[in-house]
Protein backbone atom coordinates (compact mmCIF):
# COMPACT_ATOMS: atom_id res chain seq x y z
CA UNK A 1 0.00 0.00 0.00
CA UNK A 2 1.38 3.61 -0.89
CA UNK A 3 1.80 5.78 1.82
CA UNK A 4 1.00 9.38 0.94
CA UNK A 5 3.96 10.63 3.21
CA UNK A 6 6.62 8.32 1.44
CA UNK A 7 7.14 10.38 -1.50
CA UNK A 8 10.57 9.37 -2.43
CA UNK A 9 11.08 8.54 -5.94
CA UNK A 10 7.46 8.98 -6.66
CA UNK A 11 6.18 10.64 -10.24
CA UNK A 12 3.90 13.21 -10.23
CA UNK A 13 4.64 15.62 -7.47
CA UNK A 14 6.96 18.02 -9.46
CA UNK A 15 10.57 18.49 -9.09
CA UNK A 16 12.68 19.79 -5.67
CA UNK A 17 13.08 23.32 -6.65
CA UNK A 18 15.56 24.17 -3.70
CA UNK A 19 15.81 27.48 -1.71
CA UNK A 20 17.99 30.46 -2.80
CA UNK A 21 20.88 30.52 -0.39
CA UNK A 22 19.66 34.22 1.03
CA UNK A 23 16.04 32.71 1.57
CA UNK A 24 15.00 33.71 5.20
CA UNK A 25 15.12 30.94 7.12
CA UNK A 26 11.12 31.59 7.82
CA UNK A 27 9.16 32.15 4.73
CA UNK A 28 6.37 33.78 6.89
CA UNK A 29 6.06 34.89 10.34
CA UNK A 30 3.55 32.29 11.64
CA UNK A 31 6.10 29.44 10.71
CA UNK A 32 8.21 30.33 13.49
CA UNK A 33 5.42 30.01 15.88
CA UNK A 34 4.75 26.76 14.79
CA UNK A 35 8.33 25.64 15.61
CA UNK A 36 8.06 27.38 18.54
CA UNK A 37 4.95 25.61 20.07
CA UNK A 38 5.82 22.51 18.61
CA UNK A 39 9.23 22.74 20.82
CA UNK A 40 7.41 24.12 23.96
CA UNK A 41 4.85 21.16 23.42
CA UNK A 42 7.40 18.31 23.14
CA UNK A 43 8.66 19.35 26.71
CA UNK A 44 5.07 17.86 28.32
CA UNK A 45 6.87 15.04 27.69
CA UNK A 46 3.23 13.41 26.73
CA UNK A 47 4.96 11.73 23.60
CA UNK A 48 8.20 11.28 21.26
CA UNK A 49 9.61 12.43 18.65
CA UNK A 50 8.43 9.25 16.88
CA UNK A 51 5.09 9.77 17.70
CA UNK A 52 5.63 13.31 16.57
CA UNK A 53 5.85 11.83 13.00
CA UNK A 54 3.64 9.07 13.07
CA UNK A 55 1.04 11.84 13.93
CA UNK A 56 2.34 13.64 10.62
CA UNK A 57 1.93 10.57 8.64
CA UNK A 58 -1.62 9.91 9.64
CA UNK A 59 -3.24 13.06 8.39
CA UNK A 60 -5.91 12.10 5.87
CA UNK A 61 -4.46 11.70 2.55
CA UNK A 62 -6.08 15.39 1.49
CA UNK A 63 -4.64 17.26 4.18
CA UNK A 64 -1.39 15.51 3.28
CA UNK A 65 -1.19 17.02 0.21
CA UNK A 66 -2.43 20.16 0.17
CA UNK A 67 -1.13 21.03 3.25
CA UNK A 68 2.34 23.10 3.18
CA UNK A 69 5.06 22.00 5.66
CA UNK A 70 4.25 24.00 8.98
CA UNK A 71 0.53 23.44 8.49
CA UNK A 72 1.73 19.59 8.65
CA UNK A 73 3.12 20.22 12.01
CA UNK A 74 0.64 22.50 13.16
CA UNK A 75 -2.56 19.89 12.19
CA UNK A 76 -0.41 16.82 13.85
CA UNK A 77 0.21 18.92 16.72
CA UNK A 78 -3.46 19.72 17.09
CA UNK A 79 -4.45 16.26 16.83
CA UNK A 80 -1.38 15.16 19.23
CA UNK A 81 -2.56 17.20 22.14
CA UNK A 82 -6.07 16.20 21.96
CA UNK A 83 -5.25 12.94 21.60
CA UNK A 84 -3.43 12.98 24.89
CA UNK A 85 -5.78 14.96 27.26
CA UNK A 86 -3.42 18.03 27.03
CA UNK A 87 -6.31 20.01 25.15
CA UNK A 88 -9.68 19.80 24.22
CA UNK A 89 -11.13 20.32 20.66
CA UNK A 90 -13.07 22.83 22.79
CA UNK A 91 -9.55 24.41 24.18
CA UNK A 92 -8.30 24.25 20.20
CA UNK A 93 -11.49 26.37 19.20
CA UNK A 94 -11.04 28.80 21.91
CA UNK A 95 -14.20 27.87 23.86
CA UNK A 96 -13.07 25.17 26.38
CA UNK A 97 -12.15 25.07 30.06
CA UNK A 98 -9.19 22.59 30.37
CA UNK A 99 -6.98 23.16 33.81
CA UNK A 100 -3.63 22.94 32.66
CA UNK A 101 -1.54 23.98 36.21
CA UNK A 102 -0.26 20.53 36.01
CA UNK A 103 1.54 20.79 33.23
CA UNK A 104 3.15 24.29 33.79
CA UNK A 105 5.73 23.69 35.41
CA UNK A 106 6.97 21.70 32.88
CA UNK A 107 6.71 24.77 30.35
CA UNK A 108 9.50 25.17 27.88
CA UNK A 109 10.85 28.88 29.09
CA UNK A 110 12.29 30.88 26.87
CA UNK A 111 15.60 31.08 27.97
CA UNK A 112 16.03 27.01 27.99
CA UNK A 113 15.59 27.08 24.61
CA UNK A 114 19.15 26.93 23.52
CA UNK A 115 20.41 24.87 25.81
CA UNK A 116 17.55 22.08 25.29
CA UNK A 117 18.57 22.77 21.33
CA UNK A 118 21.89 22.06 21.87
CA UNK A 119 21.79 19.26 23.96
CA UNK A 120 19.47 17.62 20.87
CA UNK A 121 17.84 14.24 21.54
CA UNK A 122 20.12 11.19 21.39
CA UNK A 123 18.50 7.89 20.70
CA UNK A 124 21.63 5.69 20.71
CA UNK A 125 21.40 2.96 23.16
CA UNK A 126 22.61 -0.20 24.61
CA UNK A 127 20.84 -3.30 22.77
CA UNK A 128 20.73 -7.06 23.70
CA UNK A 129 21.14 -7.83 20.20
CA UNK A 130 24.36 -8.42 18.98
CA UNK A 131 25.03 -6.93 15.29
CA UNK A 132 24.21 -9.26 12.29
CA UNK A 133 25.78 -7.57 9.32
CA UNK A 134 29.62 -6.70 8.42
CA UNK A 135 31.28 -3.70 6.73
CA UNK A 136 30.77 -4.81 3.23
CA UNK A 137 28.33 -7.57 3.43
CA UNK A 138 25.53 -7.51 0.55
CA UNK A 139 21.87 -7.18 2.50
CA UNK A 140 18.31 -6.57 0.88
CA UNK A 141 15.59 -4.77 2.69
CA UNK A 142 12.12 -6.74 3.34
CA UNK A 143 9.21 -6.20 0.94
CA UNK A 144 6.89 -4.88 1.79
CA UNK A 145 8.29 -1.64 3.81
CA UNK A 146 5.98 -1.62 6.82
CA UNK A 147 6.02 -1.84 10.33
CA UNK A 148 6.27 -5.38 11.19
CA UNK A 149 4.71 -4.46 15.03
CA UNK A 150 1.77 -2.82 14.19
CA UNK A 151 0.20 -2.97 11.18
CA UNK A 152 0.21 0.10 9.49
CA UNK A 153 2.36 1.73 11.75
CA UNK A 154 5.35 4.05 11.56
CA UNK A 155 8.38 2.50 9.78
CA UNK A 156 11.63 4.14 8.82
CA UNK A 157 11.99 1.95 5.39
CA UNK A 158 10.95 4.42 2.58
CA UNK A 159 8.87 2.27 -0.10
CA UNK A 160 11.33 3.21 -3.09
CA UNK A 161 14.00 1.06 -1.06
CA UNK A 162 11.94 -1.95 -0.36
CA UNK A 163 13.06 -5.31 -1.71
CA UNK A 164 16.24 -3.59 -2.75
CA UNK A 165 19.87 -4.67 -2.66
CA UNK A 166 22.78 -2.85 -0.53
CA UNK A 167 25.78 -3.24 1.03
CA UNK A 168 26.69 -2.28 4.77
CA UNK A 169 28.39 0.81 4.64
CA UNK A 170 29.46 0.97 8.95
CA UNK A 171 27.51 0.31 11.73
CA UNK A 172 25.85 2.99 13.83
CA UNK A 173 25.69 1.56 17.15
CA UNK A 174 22.77 0.43 18.87
CA UNK A 175 19.39 3.15 18.74
CA UNK A 176 15.81 3.47 19.37
CA UNK A 177 13.80 1.25 17.16
CA UNK A 178 11.01 4.07 15.63
CA UNK A 179 8.53 0.90 15.06
CA UNK A 180 8.09 0.27 18.86
CA UNK A 181 9.24 3.77 20.03
CA UNK A 182 6.10 5.37 17.68
CA UNK A 183 3.73 3.26 19.24
CA UNK A 184 4.46 3.41 23.13
CA UNK A 185 6.15 -0.50 22.69
CA UNK A 186 8.99 0.82 23.81
CA UNK A 187 12.60 1.70 22.99
CA UNK A 188 13.14 -1.89 21.57
CA UNK A 189 17.14 -0.60 20.61
CA UNK A 190 18.67 -2.47 17.83
CA UNK A 191 22.00 -2.22 15.62
CA UNK A 192 21.27 0.67 12.74
CA UNK A 193 23.88 0.54 9.65
CA UNK A 194 24.08 2.65 7.02
CA UNK A 195 23.71 0.70 3.70
CA UNK A 196 24.63 2.23 0.54
CA UNK A 197 22.39 1.47 -2.47
CA UNK A 198 23.15 2.13 -6.17
CA UNK A 199 20.76 4.42 -7.86
CA UNK A 200 19.77 1.79 -10.51
CA UNK A 201 18.64 -0.94 -7.50
CA UNK A 202 16.38 1.59 -6.75
CA UNK A 203 15.28 3.01 -9.85
CA UNK A 204 14.33 1.65 -12.91
CA UNK A 205 15.60 4.73 -15.32
CA UNK A 206 17.52 6.99 -12.79
CA UNK A 207 19.06 10.20 -14.13
CA UNK A 208 22.44 9.59 -12.59
CA UNK A 209 22.67 5.86 -12.73
CA UNK A 210 26.22 5.63 -10.99
CA UNK A 211 24.98 7.86 -8.16
CA UNK A 212 25.06 6.03 -4.87
CA UNK A 213 22.20 6.74 -1.95
CA UNK A 214 23.04 6.14 1.63
CA UNK A 215 20.31 4.84 3.97
CA UNK A 216 20.38 4.67 7.74
CA UNK A 217 18.37 0.93 8.27
CA UNK A 218 17.70 -1.02 11.74
CA UNK A 219 18.95 -4.29 11.68
CA UNK A 220 15.26 -5.96 11.40
CA UNK A 221 15.21 -4.05 8.22
CA UNK A 222 17.31 -6.15 6.70
CA UNK A 223 17.98 -9.82 5.65
CA UNK A 224 21.29 -11.39 4.26
CA UNK A 225 21.83 -12.27 1.05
Amino acid sequence: MTRVHDMGGRFGDGPVVPEREDAPVFAEDWHARVLAVTLACGSLGKWNIDISRHARECLSPQDYARFSYYEKWIAALADLLVKTGVLSVGDLSGSGDSDLRELAAKALRADSVAGVLASGGPADRPSPLAPRFTKGQAVRTLRPAANRLVEGGHTRLPVYAQGALGYILRLHGAHVLPDSNAHGLGEAPEPLYAVVFHASALWAAPEHPEDDVVLDLWQSYLEPV
